[in-house]
């Protein structure tokens, strides 16, 4: 009992007389929706909970700088939100929501997460933490100094990635993928250290890529996840009334974001194109060009995957 009380002290917060104070690092910045969404979180825990679990809201990743699976599992912070596909340590499973084109509206990407929940509870659990909730983003699209219009477009482009799955896509279509930090990809763009970049309407409001891009096409590359993990010691510090609320939180919470997600959506395309970049739709032939790829790249990921990557595509496809 020492020793656990001892860790617990250690962790980023602390546990007294069944009250619960804990930080949430949140990646983004205060503005961002996904960060917006971890504070009402927050807000509702504590309602829920009538003040006995009390979480504050770090944004900007100034609470954790490296991995946040690690971060949580050894007690640097409490919880943490992080952008799954980008998530070391996750495993193949945690690439499922970056794959192009496999969700293509965000009823598709909804189904696919449910599908998924599972492997990722059980990916969090082996890192000493428990999944509370998952949010997608806006799909990713191509911004560029011109719309993409065919696979000759995608030819020695310099474009920005946000993973592996990306870097491949964007290879495997002619082009060149940099790896570069969400904080650096501005000034690349100013400089030309890239051309382009492949992210979602929010980050492409957010980053003002209209003073860098004239262009935004839609090709609904994908829809990545951005998840809440909490400590599973700080977890199981609480009471089962304090955990249910926490649940009943996260659901009401996830529910809410799934919806908030759309509206994101159009205001930052409506934003982007007020302020003079040209927003297009995919044409037929890119689409279909673009499919061929991805086939192939859903092919490669499988040939190595264990069977509970598999399954997630079989039943995904019932």
């Amino acid at each position: 009992m020492l020793k656990k009380c001892l860790l617990l002290a250690s962790l980023s917060g602390f546990v007294l007389a069944g009250n619960v104070q804990m930080n949430l690092n949140a990646k983004y910045g205060a503005t961002n929706f996904h960060t917006i969404g971890a504070q009402n979180f927050a807000n509702l825990v504590k309602d829920y909970t009538k003040g006995s679990v009390d979480i504050t809201v770090h944004s900007g990743s100034s609470l954790v700088k490296g991995n946040p699976l690690k971060a949580v599992k050894d007690g640097t912070v409490a919880m943490t939100d992080m952008f799954i596909p980008f998530t070391s340590g996750g495993g193949k499973v945690f690439g499922v929501s970056a794959l192009p084109f496999i969700a293509t509206s965000y009823e598709d990407a909804y189904k696919l997460y449910q599908v998924s929940k599972p492997a990722y509870e059980q990916t969090a659990k082996q890192w000493n933490q428990k999944l509370l909730y998952s949010v997608t983003w806006p799909a990713s699209g191509f911004y560029a100094n011109k719309k993409m219009e065919s696979l000759e477009d995608f030819k020695g482009a310099k474009t920005r990635t946000y993973d592996k799955n990306s870097a491949d896509f964007v290879n495997d279509a002619g082009g060149n993928a940099v790896s570069l930090p969400w904080g650096e990809v501005y000034s690349a763009l100013r400089t030309g250290m890239v051309d382009s970049v492949i992210t979602s309407s929010s980050s492409g409001k957010d980053g003002k890529f209209w003073e860098v891009l004239s262009d935004y096409t839609k090709i609904n590359y994908a829809y990545p996840l951005q998840a809440v993990t909490i400590n599973l010691d700080y977890w199981n510090s609480m009471d089962k009334a304090q955990q249910e609320a926490m649940l009943k939180a996260a659901s009401e919470i996830e529910k809410a974001q799934w919806e908030a997600v759309k509206i994101e959506d159009k205001d930052a395309l409506d934003t982007m194109e007020k302020n003079g970049m040209k927003i297009s739709e995919a044409s037929i032939e890119l689409k279909k060009q673009l499919e061929v790829i991805a086939n192939k790249m859903l092919d490669e990921y499988l040939s190595d995957a264990d069977e509970q990557t598999k399954n997630i595509f079989k039943e995904y496809r019932k």
